[in-house]
């Protein structure tokens, strides 16, 4: 007989006292559970008025996919039109790894926002020191 280990996908929704929006994710948050929390996390956002911060706990999460992040972004977007902020807490290694991975760690967590950096809907704007250089090499 083969066992499986229990992945079975989970959400538990939660608004304290001040208004905030807690969702603890269990399990593996990919192709089969993105809608749910993109779902549940519209569900808090709807709230009248929404919440200052969206918590996402995410020790339990047991793995995610590109789907599971795809929905982490559109959370953090809708997030935003509503004026909420998004938090990732107790990111576990595998999502650290996947943020770095894919460039995403600055829009999806805190140290962007903190230190200043650009986010996916403001591109960084730098500014060279020198002049371009002409086409012709001259």
């Amino acid at each position: 007989m083969t066992t499986t280990p229990d992945d079975t996908f989970d959400l538990s929704t939660a608004v304290d006292a001040a208004g905030d929006a807690r969702i603890r994710i269990t399990g593996d948050l990919d192709w089969d559970s993105a809608d749910d929390l993109a779902e549940a996390a519209r569900a808090c956002l709807r709230a009248d008025p929404p919440p200052r911060q969206l918590r996402l706990d995410c020790a339990a999460m047991t793995l995610c996919d590109s789907l599971g992040l795809a929905a982490l972004l559109m959370v953090r977007r809708e997030a935003r039109a509503v004026g909420a902020r998004l938090h990732l807490d107790d990111r576990p290694a595998h999502l650290e790894r996947l943020l770095e991975v894919t460039g995403t760690a600055h829009v999806l967590t805190d140290e962007g926002e903190s230190a200043g950096a650009a986010t996916a809907d403001e591109p960084e704007r730098t500014e060279s020191a020198r002049p371009p250089r002409s086409p012709h090499g001259s």
